[in-house]
């Protein structure tokens, strides 16, 4: 039972010194064409009343966040 007791403990130790590094949602894309295009659309989309009218393709994975992340935020979630 102290075996066990121990692994639990080591495991629980492991998750929450690991769980930072997984998380990296608080990027700065403000200096970001695609964002401040995200911005305008959003602003756009909120003063129309409409729900994420432009669909943009982009060949990049961080140009399609940085536009997620202006759009989010000119829509205000």
């Amino acid at each position: 039972m102290a075996l066990f007791l121990c692994l639990g403990t080591g495991a629980a130790t492991v998750q929450a010194v690991a769980a930072p590094f997984f998380q990296n949602n608080d990027q700065d894309y403000s200096k970001s064409k695609t964002y401040q295009q995200g911005l305008r659309d959003g602003k756009a989309d909120h003063a129309a009343n409409k729900d994420h009218s432009r669909k943009r393709n982009y060949k990049k994975d961080e140009d399609r966040k940085a536009y997620e992340a202006g759009y989010q935020k000119a829509r205000g979630n």
